[in-house]
């Protein structure tokens, strides 16, 4: 029988008789434990005997102990049941580490939903959505949610603020959506958020705070996902003051395991009904949840980097669906994702008039070749001497922000006789050159003393890109007298978070633009096409949000000037503000081509003879397979025994967007039939925004 034909019979295999168990005096004796373990093959609910001592402790949700494979494992009471298919005695619950019910059912089912689309497990999605265990705070909040319990009789519930007059108006449709959100409606929009502008727009926090309003106008609680923990703290602050004092809380890992487990903690109790954090509050436990936003979600940060490989997009997506929640796609531009939403009829655009569009976008101007010629030598320098002289004349007003692709002083260096790229000779990262002329590695730190180059054997180096560092040291000398600001992880001073009125020049990289009071006089975009023209899927979207987000920055009365050859199509969009048409061609363009999100996609990465058998599997079922290819990754490491490891490969199967759930399903159940014969892991990514 085929590898095919095996796991069509294992899905249609008949499942084991259920029989009654009696318990002494409990009710549904039987708990139904997923164990914490990431292993494919033990994705699945073990039935364990509750005793009497621990019958109200062991509820459904709760994390308890018990004995696997002669050891003790954590794991989570998933169902209580009164029958089980297990034929022998059941083992008992060891001990339950906490009663609290950290993983209620409106969790439970969108674990499942998530581990079904990405073919992953519970377990590793759980390591997500529940924080690790902090003990003593878990007893403070609970002990304070019992002592007001005791004197109100009920939880902390904040009295519902009025509803107030909005910015939304403005957007076709905007007041409707406000109106469906306070009913208790769940509308999926996805909006392209214009600049704030006094006496024409609100920015876009204040619209979050409005949206957010309704909902609590409702009755119902709200959360946001953004990319990082500082644009969460500074959102939570603005929606704390407009929202008439109601308690914003904060989610993040990076504020450590106490806090964060405190957080989770007074959400699933109810003290709080407002939460704003990174991509993992996309699983935060509100109660009621009426509306769910996520801000920017083309930024990659959204995108778990581990398995489950889920990106906050997708989980709030699932669980609108499931708790029947209002959603909300935000951003300054379009992602290929959410326009692909909107084709789909699944959500609606929320659109702004062109008249609209005029008023608060600054004119956008991209030199042509004929432009940049009549400038003569200094006209195809980096910096063209047409943007030297709108530099000057703008920071006669005000600060001037200077966006710059990269990061470091010279972040790409060649080998000056050949041209080729200088690598490390440990990693093979590339080598970069600060401003004392040494080289080093930007992955793994290694001076690049005594590099040779591995194609004509050239022993000396030469800069082949500035970054931001050395665009500042440039502009300094070009601007004597003029204050110039460097904003970047790799900057003297880190990233800047504001900068006042005041004239100077604010060099940053993309992500790391501090905000101007008043907002810059003048943008200057360099290096469109480092930014525009990479061989990556998304690279032509993700140089467009780049450039939106730094443009939206400026007065409404600013020039922008893009510069660096960027590519014509995303450089038009940008002059037009037109982000849902480039979106929707794009989108048209991966439909052709048969790449995410217009088709289902998974990523196979792994040795050779272990890629082959999901790629046969595939095939037998009729679907497209691309590669197996060699993967980017360095060499494996040789094995104990001194023999090399297998080739490590990547491999992609494409599926129309209808068979995408058979393909999550067939994948996770192949991943635990190897899991099972203890063959060679494959990592699997599906719709992965890297392909190769």
């Amino acid at each position: 029988m085929s590898e095919h034909g095996q796991q069509d019979a294992l899905l249609v295999a008949p499942a084991p008789a259920q029989h009654r168990v009696t318990g002494d005096g409990v009710a549904n004796p039987v708990a139904r434990v997923l164990l914490d373990s990431g292993v494919p093959h033990l994705d699945r609910l073990f039935d364990y005997l509750v005793p009497p001592e621990l019958d109200v402790a062991a509820a459904e949700g709760v994390r308890v102990v018990v004995r696997f494979g002669g050891q003790e494992v954590h794991g989570w009471v998933w169902q209580r049941a009164e029958t089980t298919t297990h034929t022998g005695r059941l083992a008992p619950v060891r001990r339950v580490v906490s009663d609290l019910p950290v993983v209620p059912e409106r969790t439970r089912r969108l674990v499942e939903a998530v581990a079904a689309r990405t073919a992953g497990t519970r377990s590793d999605v759980l390591r997500l959505a529940v924080p690790t265990r902090h003990a003593t705070t878990e007893r403070a909040v609970r002990s304070a949610h019992t002592e007001h319990t005791e004197h109100t009789g009920h939880p902390h519930r904040p009295s519902r603020p009025e509803a107030r007059p909005t910015g939304w108006g403005a957007y076709t449709g905007g007041a409707e959506l406000l109106d469906a959100i306070s009913d208790g409606h769940a509308p999926r929009t996805v909006l392209t958020a214009l600049p704030g502008r006094e006496g024409v727009l609100e920015d876009w926090e204040s619209l979050l705070a409005q949206a957010v309003q309704a909902s609590l106008s409702g009755g119902r609680g709200a959360l946001i996902a953004v990319a990082t923990t500082a644009q969460a703290e500074l959102l939570a602050e603005r929606l704390s003051a407009a929202l008439d004092g109601e308690e914003v809380l904060v989610l993040s890992a990076e504020h450590g395991p106490a806090r964060r487990y405190r957080v989770f903690t007074r959400l699933l109790l109810g003290h709080a009904r407002v939460v704003v954090g990174t991509r993992a509050v996309a699983f935060a436990p509100v109660m009621d949840l009426g509306l769910a936003v996520i801000w920017d979600d083309g930024d990659d940060r959204l995108d778990e980097p581990r398995a489950p490989y889920v990106h906050a997009r997708t989980v709030l997506a699932l669980r609108s669906g499931l708790e029947h929640c209002a959603l909300l796609i935000a951003s300054r531009t379009r992602s290929v994702e959410a326009q692909s939403y909107v084709l789909q009829g699944w959500a609606r655009d929320l659109e702004a008039p062109r008249p609209l569009i005029r008023a608060t976008v600054p004119r956008i101007e991209v030199p042509g070749d004929s432009e940049l010629d009549r400038e003569g030598a200094g006209g195809r320098a980096r910096i063209p001497s047409l943007a030297h002289r709108a530099l000057r004349q703008a920071l006669d007003r005000g600060p001037v922000l200077v966006q710059v692709a990269r990061s470091g002083y010279a972040p790409v260096v060649v080998c000056a006789t050949c041209r080729a790229v200088a690598r490390c000779r440990a990693c093979s990262g590339p080598l970069s050159m600060g401003r004392s002329g040494e080289a080093s590695c930007r992955w793994c730190g290694r001076s690049g003393a005594g590099w040779a180059c591995p194609h004509c054997g050239g022993e000396q180096l030469r800069m082949a890109g500035s970054g931001s560092v050395r665009t500042g040291d440039e502009l300094g000398r070009a601007f004597p007298g003029v204050p110039v600001v460097v904003s970047g992880t790799r900057a003297d001073h880190g990233v800047v978070a504001t900068v006042d009125r005041r004239p100077r020049l604010v060099v940053a990289t993309p992500g790391a633009e501090p905000v101007a009071e008043g907002g810059y006089t003048a943008v200057l975009l360099l290096d469109g096409a480092v930014l525009s023209a990479r061989p990556e899927l998304g690279a032509s979207s993700e140089a467009l949000r780049r450039w939106a987000n730094a443009a939206t920055l400026a007065r409404q009365d600013a020039r922008v000037i893009l510069l660096g050859s960027p590519d014509l199509a995303v450089s038009q969009a940008l002059v037009r503000w037109n982000h849902a048409g480039f979106a929707a061609d794009e989108l048209r363009e991966r439909l052709e081509l048969e790449l995410p999100p217009a088709v289902r996609c998974a990523r196979l990465d792994g040795p050779l003879p272990a890629v082959e058998a999901y790629l046969a599997a595939a095939k037998a079922r009729g679907w497209d397979v691309l590669g197996p290819v060699r993967a980017p990754e360095p060499a494996a490491q040789p094995t104990r025994a001194g023999a090399p490891a297998p080739e490590r490969v990547r491999a992609l199967v494409r599926v129309p967007l209808a068979q995408g759930r058979e393909l999550a399903e067939a994948l996770r159940l192949q991943a635990r039939e190897r899991s099972v014969h203890r063959e060679d892991p494959v990592r699997i990514e599906l719709d992965p925004t890297v392909l190769w």
